[in-house]
């Protein structure tokens, strides 16, 4: 479960340059929720992940993650609670290093290290089994370095990494958005599967409202710092893109003004 309250950040602030980034953000997320999330440049996306990770802290609110507060947690201190994957496929992975080395630092994450010789073999072959549902071939690919994969064969590996130890909460900054459509198309899918068959409470941000709407629960945009939409259930699998933007615009009082997110199909 994830609960923010009232979540304020200001970037240079008494500045020029001061830049509103969240403005009383609140959100509560329930456990196995797959939130979909959506808004134009500078709306709060990212910012609300790193808020959730750490990367920076907030000037006034909070944030409860499976009941802990978190909000003043150093980030390596938070990185037990989250998974996460990133827009850039060449994030979340040691490129010089095997897959089945990286999928070993991931199974670990969290925990008490220790000095062992390579990757035991049995642990391979537990790799292998998890890859082979991926459906890429990388089974048989154990020994590769990973800076050697495709985009977005390295994105279905992070994403594997991501969900090892089934974090409390999985985020997905527009992991698909430097990908081909076809390759996107197969590394949602593998998304979806993964989120499902885990039941993994996720927050997935994306520039795509056609993804928006087709995958997850529930979708909130945002605008401003803020959440203007949010919609679940029976009405979220009725929804259309129209209907989005009607909502949005309501909610926001302007009209949606990001050709990226209109133009993706």
């Amino acid at each position: 479960m994830l609960k923010i309250t009232n979540l304020q950040k200001t970037f240079n602030p008494g500045t020029v340059n001061a830049k509103v980034a969240l403005s009383g953000f609140d959100l509560t997320i329930e456990d196995g929720d797959f939130v979909t999330v959506i808004g134009g440049n500078g709306a709060g996306k990212s910012t609300m992940l790193n808020a959730i990770c750490g990367v920076w802290r907030p000037d006034y609110g909070s944030i409860e993650i499976d009941g802990v507060d978190v909000t003043n947690m150093p980030e390596h201190k938070r990185a037990k609670f989250l998974g996460r994957v990133f827009q850039d496929p060449m994030k979340g992975t040691s490129p010089d290093m095997e897959i089945a080395e990286n999928l070993s630092i991931a199974a670990r994450r969290g925990t008490k290290r220790k000095l062992i010789w390579g990757c035991p073999r049995k642990e391979r072959e537990s790799y292998k089994a998890l890859l082979a549902q991926l459906e890429l071939g990388l089974e048989n690919r154990l020994s590769t370095k990973v800076g050697l994969l495709s985009g977005g064969q390295r994105q279905a590996v992070t994403l594997l990494m991501a969900t090892l130890r089934k974090p409390k909460l999985l985020l997905l900054d527009e992991h698909t958005a430097a990908l081909d459509p076809k390759t996107a198309a197969k590394v949602l899918s593998i998304t979806d599967k993964l989120v499902t068959e885990n039941k993994l409470t996720t927050l997935m941000v994306t520039h795509n409202m056609y993804d928006a709407i087709k995958y997850g629960n529930r979708l909130i945009m945002l605008h401003e710092g803020r959440v203007v939409v949010d919609i679940k259930g029976e009405q979220k699998k009725s929804l259309t893109v129209e209907d989005l933007l009607a909502l949005f615009e309501a909610g926001s009082g302007s009209k949606f003004a990001s050709d990226k997110e209109l133009l993706s199909k």
